[in-house]
């Protein structure tokens, strides 16, 4: 049952639609200046940003998670 919910929050964390968000100034900006592969870019930036964190806790609390089980 673990692995499924663990399957389930990988599978949602990828999906496009909810990583493809930024603030709403940063988007009010570039959209009005409407040079589109900059506001690409800003985006992109973002999201690389952002998932990299997660990634290192993820990968921290399952070491963790392994520890403890063994």
């Amino acid at each position: 049952m673990k692995k499924k919910i663990f399957f389930v929050v990988i599978i949602w964390l990828m999906l496009p639609q909810s990583i493809m968000a930024q603030c709403a100034m940063c988007r009010a900006v570039l959209e009005s200046e409407g040079n589109t592969s900059v506001a690409e870019g800003v985006n992109n930036g973002i999201v690389y940003l952002m998932a990299i964190p997660y990634l290192l806790v993820g990968v921290l609390f399952y070491f963790v998670y392994r520890k403890m089980r063994t």
